[in-house]
Formats: C-alpha cells, structure tokens, sequence
C-alpha cells in the first residue's frame, strides 16, 4: 500500500471521527475497489485513483446531513468533491490537475450510473454495490438486476455471484 493511500486512510477517519460505520464502509469500499482493480489488471495510474475513490466516495455525507437535513446520494454528490479535493490538497497528496479532476469527477458522480466513463469509474461503482447490499440487505431479486444493470467487470460480477448468488466459479 502506497504512503499516500495511507495518508488518505488516516485523513478519512480523522475527518468521519466517531463515525465508525461511515468509516467501516469506507475501508470496506476502498478494499473491494482494490481487489477489483488488480484482479481486472487496470494500470498503476488507475489503481491509485481506484483507491483514492474508494477511501473517500462517501466524504460528503456529514455535510449533505448537516446542509440539506439527508444523507442522500445526490446531496453526497454536491459536496463530496470539495472536501475530498481539500483533504488531498492538505496532506500534499501528489496528484495531476487532469487525476484531481478525475477523483473530484468519480465522487461527484458515484451514485448517478448513467455517468459511468472509465475502468476505475466503474470499479468503486462495483465495490460501493458490493458494501451496500450486505449493509442495506437487498434482496436476491433486486441483486440481479444489480447486477445485470451495473456490474460490467467479470471481477466484480464472480464476487458479486460468490457472495450473495451462492454461484462459484
């Protein structure tokens, strides 16, 4: 693991503080993302912002409760970009203009699926999904359609089958 997704780990917690579900999925998510790129083989590039992600999708949820009284995606959506753009700036984590506006891009879009435009975009989709139905339990019949709406990568879709399809490969 890379200094710098360390770095973000430890920044993500700090700013969730004492809240452990949100940072729970959090590391669920960032975890998920991370096996899915690197069994989908994706480049160094790729991976850093899968990771990157991963680690901070939900950052915007404390703001979207306390601005707009919800926790919906949308309202995480407006304002996830900004805070993850500040924690990145303040612990000097050397990113591109072009890799700034791809983060900001992917949390700023992460629940608007129509919106999916990459590898690494399609990726923390998949590992976002594959937290939330364990942690929302969706039913078997609404996980298929998941997956056949959604899933794109055939390493998300076999631990998507393995874990709640009872299917192996």
């Amino acid at each position: 693991m890379c200094s710098e997704t360390v770095i973000t780990l430890l920044s993500m917690i700090t700013y969730y503080g004492s809240d452990v579900k949100r940072i729970n999925h959090a590391i669920k998510v960032y975890q998920f993302a991370d096996i899915i790129g690197q069994a989908e083989n994706v480049s160094e590039s790729d991976l850093f912002i899968i990771r990157l992600c991963g680690i901070l999708h939900d950052i915007g949820i404390h703001e979207a409760e306390m601005k707009y009284n919800s926790n919906s995606g949308k309202y995480q959506e407006i304002e996830g970009p900004v805070i993850a753009e500040k924690i990145l700036n303040e612990n000097k984590i050397k990113l591109s203009t072009d890799q700034m506006e791809r983060i900001k891009y992917i949390i700023g879009n992460h629940h608007t699926y129509k919106n999916i435009n990459g590898i690494d975009f399609q990726i923390v989709v998949e590992a976002d999904f594959l937290v939330n139905i364990y942690e929302d339990d969706i039913r078997k019949t609404e996980i298929e359609k998941i997956e056949k709406n959604i899933f794109k990568t055939q390493s998300g879709k076999q631990l998507l089958q393995s874990m709640y399809l009872g299917i192996r490969s």
